[in-house]
């Protein structure tokens, strides 16, 4: 019975980190909201935000263009 419990609980743990990749959402300064999955990244020689929007593409904007990028 104590391992059958400790079992289920290890899976619960496994499944609730596996759900911690976290969106967010990147605003513009031109008043755009945009959704993206998962971390965004900067590309500092280049200045651009690399990020994967909601389906599944992968797309940069310029990092001038950018006014807050926020944890959804």
């Amino acid at each position: 019975m104590k391992k059958t419990l400790m079992l289920t609980g290890a899976a619960l743990v496994v499944f609730g980190l596996s759900g911690c990749a976290s969106d967010y959402v990147i605003s513009t300064k031109d008043g755009n909201m945009i959704l993206t999955d998962g971390k965004p990244e900067l590309d500092k020689s280049t200045g651009l935000l690399s990020y994967t929007d909601e389906q599944g593409n992968k797309r940069q904007i310029n990092n001038d263009n950018v006014s807050q990028v926020m944890k959804r």
